[in-house]
C-alpha cells in the first residue's frame, strides 16, 4: 500500500519561509515523478512543482524563483522549500507520486498517489 505523508505546514507572515516534507512508503519501484500541488478554498488543485528520477524540476510560473523542490532518495522524502511567501500561497499542499504520462506534468489528474495534505497559511 502506497502512503504519502506530508508535514511542515504552518502559519507564517508574508515574506516568510517554510519547508514542507513528504515521506513516501510502499512504492514498489522508483517512481518516475513526484510533485507538490496546492488547492485553495473554492479553487481547483494546481501544480506547484515536480521532479523526476534524474532530478529535473518543473515549476509553475507563480512560484518560480521562490520555491524549490528537492528529494532525498535515501530517505524516500520529497521537500518543498518555500521562500518569499505571499498570501496567494495560502492553500492545502499535497504531495503526489507516479505520473501516468511520460513527463512530470503539473496536471493533477496525471498522478496516481496522493497524500492527505498539509495546510499553509500566509498572512499579510
Amino acid at each position: 500500500q502506497v502512503q504519502l505523508v506530508e508535514s511542515g505546514g504552518a502559519s507564517v507572515q508574508s515574506g516568510g519561509s517554510l519547508r514542507l516534507s513528504c515521506v513516501a512508503s510502499g512504492l514498489k519501484h522508483s517512481t518516475n515523478c513526484m510533485g507538490w500541488f496546492r488547492q485553495a478554498p473554492g479553487e481547483e488543485r494546481e501544480g506547484v512543482g515536480t521532479i523526476d528520477s534524474a532530478g529535473y524540476t518543473r515549476y509553475a510560473d507563480s512560484v518560480k524563483g521562490r520555491f524549490t523542490i528537492s528529494q532525498d532518495n535515501a530517505k524516500n522524502t520529497l521537500y518543498l522549500q518555500m521562500n518569499s511567501t505571499t498570501p496567494d500561497d495560502t492553500a492545502m499542499y499535497y504531495c503526489a507520486a507516479d505520473s501516468t504520462v511520460p513527463i512530470c506534468s503539473l496536471i493533477s489528474v496525471d498522478y496516481r498517489y496522493w497524500g492527505q495534505g498539509t495546510q499553509v497559511t500566509v498572512s499579510s
